[in-house]
């Protein structure tokens, strides 16, 4: 009797450690942001809109018409007067860089990110364990990566990876190599590097589905610290609970919905289809369905399940009833309360229209946008890296609380859509947010109002007479 006691006593201990070792192990693969450091350009790579326009009128292939279309989509895209643009367009040679701007243009950026965000966290380049670069419209050789290991003479052991072409969701992309990366590997220290090179890719054509472009996109990037070593957790900013990612690139229309191609004139140029509306559409509906159970509680899946099925049984199934003549809506409402899992929303800021869809679809309030909003307005569409100016803006208006879920989504060329939800780990809203890019202006936003000041001027946006604003000449 005592032999089989001691048996199972024996085997209900060894149980016990297999279970206290799985839980313990798995502490060691969560993924925790240290730190992360947003770049702001110099004070003499400030562009408004009287030199957007300036630049564009350089473009010899625009006519009138074309003129107009670009005005009206830079006054109205809710980007203000103090976002930044590379060197060579201020030189006057953005229809014709060479590979060095492009290069000079990355290096300024992650050289002044890099060195921040490790002085600041006094840990060594040579510390570094893994590191991910996202640059999606440059691809040098060497390559960035190897680059930024050469300048900081980074360790020979350390895991590479540069990831091209994934557009403005690659932030989250970068997110998930370093998660899975950490499920086997403990105790180490990851660096992300984001950012997009506009230098080399300005659009010297006339066809408006690429002409656009020019206007949208803007000067930026982040180099983020990332580790799971259980020592370094309470330093930690936030911890990442859940991260999905959905690409419909097996689906055409969504698949040439963003593509880089050249013209009828050989300029090469990305062009933006009628269908990407539809496209970023499906690709969120699709990633909200497999994220929303996971960061939601029960009860509102239960509660949205139920007025789900009420919905369906109160329908008329009548033919020719008054569904018939319902007016179509602006987009498309979830029907379900994110709020109730979420607290922050970390929106990219690939423009207003974006940013008023995915509010309308969340029903979102004015102070849940706020963020994305003024990032847009400061510092414009800065592909991959905007989500980590609006997690900047949220920092440095002191509203994160230990506790707290920031909910990100971005979208990116493919057609992708990818999301991922962080927990604030310790409270952010005490005192100043040491080294946050909105420190030198977060007393001043938001503004009293985010219309471009040249709205009236320009009398084509209002289809006044022409004669309230001077054609340029050559351009009748």
């Amino acid at each position: 009797m005592d032999l089989l006691f001691m048996l199972l006593s024996l085997f209900i201990s060894y149980l016990i450690f297999k279970i206290w070792k799985r839980i313990d192990s798995k502490r060691d693969q969560n993924c925790y942001i240290l730190d992360y450091q947003c770049h702001k350009p110099s004070d003499d790579r400030m562009v408004n809109t009287q030199l957007s326009g300036d630049i564009i009128l350089r473009n010899k292939h625009l006519q009138l018409n074309e003129y107009k279309f670009l005005l009206k989509a830079i006054v109205s895209s809710g980007i203000g007067e103090q976002t930044y643009a590379p060197r060579v367009f201020f030189e006057g040679r953005e229809q014709s860089p060479t590979l060095q701007d492009a290069i000079s243009e990355m290096e300024e950026f992650y050289i002044d990110t890099i060195e921040k965000v490790l002085e600041r966290n006094k840990i060594s380049p040579s510390d570094i364990d893994i590191l991910v670069v996202n640059v999606s419209m440059l691809n040098s050789t060497p390559s960035l990566s190897a680059r930024i290991i050469n300048h900081y003479k980074m360790r020979d052991d350390i895991k590479v990876f540069n990831l091209t072409a994934m557009g403005c969701s690659a932030s989250v992309i970068s997110i998930d190599i370093v998660k899975n990366i950490f499920k086997t590997y403990k105790n180490k220290l990851a660096l992300v590097v984001t950012s997009e090179s506009l230098s080399p890719n300005w659009y010297s054509g006339c066809n408006r589905s690429m002409i656009l472009a020019n206007c949208l996109f803007r000067s930026g990037g982040c180099a983020v610290l990332l580790t799971n070593k259980r020592s370094l957790s309470r330093r930690a900013m936030f911890k990442l609970k859940c991260l999905v990612r959905t690409h419909h690139g097996a689906r055409d229309d969504s698949y040439s919905a963003c593509v880089q191609k050249e013209d009828e004139l050989g300029h090469i140029g990305v062009h933006l289809d009628k269908t990407l509306p539809k496209a970023a559409t499906r690709a969120f509906v699709d990633n909200l369905k497999v994220i929303t159970p996971k960061i939601l509680p029960v009860t509102e899946l239960l509660r949205f399940m139920l007025c789900l099925l009420l919905k369906k049984l109160r329908k008329n199934p009548s033919k020719g009833s008054n569904v018939a003549q319902a007016a179509p809506k602006a987009g498309i409402k979830a029907g379900i309360n994110f709020k109730t899992g979420i607290d922050h929303f970390c929106i990219h800021t690939g423009g207003k229209a974006v940013i008023d869809a995915i509010g309308y679809s969340l029903d979102l309030s004015e102070y849940d946008l706020e963020p994305a909003r003024m990032t847009l307005h400061r510092f414009g569409n800065t592909s991959a890296s905007s989500l980590w100016y609006v997690l900047g803006y949220m920092e440095a208006k002191k509203r994160l609380k230990r506790g707290d879920r920031v909910f990100m989504i971005s979208f990116g060329a493919g057609f992708k859509c990818n999301s991922c939800v962080w927990e604030v780990v310790r409270d952010l809203n005490v005192g100043e947010a040491i080294g946050n890019v909105w420190n030198h202006c977060i007393d001043q936003y938001p503004p009293k109002s985010l219309l471009n000041p040249f709205f009236e001027k320009y009398g084509w946006i209002n289809e006044e007479e022409q004669d309230t604003f001077k054609i340029p000449d050559g351009l009748m």
